[in-house]
């Protein structure tokens, strides 16, 4: 089902640029303005002056974050500081990161991806998006003509085979290796065999593809994809049909995904009055006892996972959520389980209905808070944090109402909500770590 080909990958010239954690950043969504002004000091070859260009207030249609990208990137290429691959080929790649104390390596491997309709049922998505960041992310393809970072996607290879086929011949040093500001090991080595690229086009052509992260970049290619095909100019099969991903195993025991926590702010009075009391309705509320809870907030954390999953610890039981509301903290849990399907939304799939996420935007931020899917739509009311001590400190200053803390969404919920043909609310998954930007980069002419 899943079209993956080799491409002539551009990276930074080894000549030039010595040491690639100095170019190199996180995706541009989760860059912050002080990040970004980091990113311009650290290297004048920073893929940040492409891939998340500052503004300016004297910007105009002719001279704005857009044309200064294509502006570098043009000079870059004629200065050789990026260079193309001599002949096609696809990247295997490796992340070796800590997460709790436990070294853990995720496999992976950067190809082009044939762009599909979701309706086909080829690339599924499981998030919602919003339009402005599709709108600013068209702008730059527009501009630039490339994808400078790729999409994360997972697709389902029990037997690891198609990773195995990439080490049987990339073997010896990683063409390109380096440890980056967090600590996270990156190697990449890039095949040309045709024969092992052949193979791995094989094993993925029954495989179904689903988004984890980059969902309004996945959406601008397809609008993008468009506008191209309606010019009229194509050559042979165009670049633009395709887009830069990378790839991950399913069962890659280096796949981890965390929480991303809710703040909630701008809500009305009405609602806000004795709202821990009118939750009682439908949810158990249980105060967190410690007298110093923001020292012992991993402890609170590790008891709100135990109360998430069964016996085994494997899957989610009971949908419970951290809540930090006048200085308290709370567990709050459904009272009754089996009644969530006559609670939620009727034309919503079992899997849709049982996610945390769903029960926590549904049955208390739209039920309790009366923030709906178009206010949320808005970013008005809600901010997405992986922060926990830094979303108690934000409603004690006051510029929060409430915090609400969630447990990952399980890999498994992810995968049957998107076969389905659903899509989470955004924000539902955090997949760690984020893939690395400006490692390799894909020119769409």
């Amino acid at each position: 089902m899943a079209t993956i080909v080799p491409f002539k990958g551009l990276r930074y010239n080894p000549e030039i640029v010595e040491n690639l954690a100095a170019v190199v950043t996180p995706p541009y969504d989760v860059i912050g303005v002080a990040a970004q002004d980091c990113y311009y000091e650290k290297h004048p070859y920073n893929i940040i002056r492409l891939e998340y260009g500052k503004t300016f207030q004297e910007d105009d249609d002719n001279n704005n974050r857009y044309t200064r990208s294509a502006n570098y990137f043009m000079a870059w290429l004629e200065k050789k500081v990026l260079t193309p691959e001599p002949e096609p080929a696809i990247y295997l790649y490796e992340q070796e990161f800590t997460i709790e104390g436990e070294r853990r390596i995720r496999s992976g491997y950067i190809c082009a991806v044939q762009l599909e309709q979701y309706e086909k049922g080829i690339v599924l998505p499981h998030e919602q998006t919003l339009p402005k960041h599709k709108v600013d992310r068209l702008d730059l393809m527009r501009a630039c003509r490339a994808n400078f970072s790729p999409i994360f996607g997972l697709y389902s290879d029990p037997g690891a085979a198609v990773t195995g086929t990439l080490r049987d011949v990339a073997k010896g040093s990683p063409d390109a290796k380096f440890t980056d500001e967090k600590g996270e090991m990156h190697r990449l080595w890039v095949v040309k065999n045709s024969e092992a690229i052949k193979g791995v086009q094989q094993l993925m052509a029954d495989k179904q593809i689903f988004i984890a992260d980059g969902h309004h970049r996945y959406e601008t290619a397809l609008n993008y994809k468009s506008e191209r095909e309606n010019s009229g100019i194509s050559n042979g099969q165009p670049a633009y049909n395709f887009v830069m991903m990378t790839l991950v195993n399913l069962y890659d025991p280096g796949l981890v995904v965390l929480p991303t926590h809710r703040l909630v702010k701008n809500v009305q009075e009405t609602y806000l009055s004795n709202f821990p009391e009118k939750l009682k309705e439908i949810f158990t509320l249980e105060e967190y006892h410690s007298l110093s809870y923001k020292e012992k907030l991993t402890n609170f954390l590790e008891e709100l996972a135990l109360r998430g999953r069964d016996d085994s610890g494997t899957r989610p039981h009971r949908h419970v959520f951290g809540m930090y509301i006048s200085g308290k903290l709370y567990f709050a849990s459904l009272n009754d389980e089996n009644q969530l399907g006559n609670l939620m939304q009727a034309d919503k799939s079992v899997d849709w209905q049982g996610l945390d996420v769903s029960v926590l935007h549904s049955l208390i931020l739209e039920k309790y808070l009366g923030i709906g899917e178009e206010l949320r739509a808005r970013d008005d009311h809600i901010t997405y944090s992986r922060e926990e001590e830094g979303a108690l400190a934000a409603v004690d200053k006051g510029e929060f109402q409430i915090a609400f803390f969630l447990n990952p969404t399980l890999v498994e919920e992810v995968t049957n909500v998107a076969a389905n043909g659903e899509k989470m609310p955004q924000k539902s998954t955090y997949f760690y770590p984020k893939l690395i930007t400006g490692l390799v980069i894909n020119s769409l002419d």
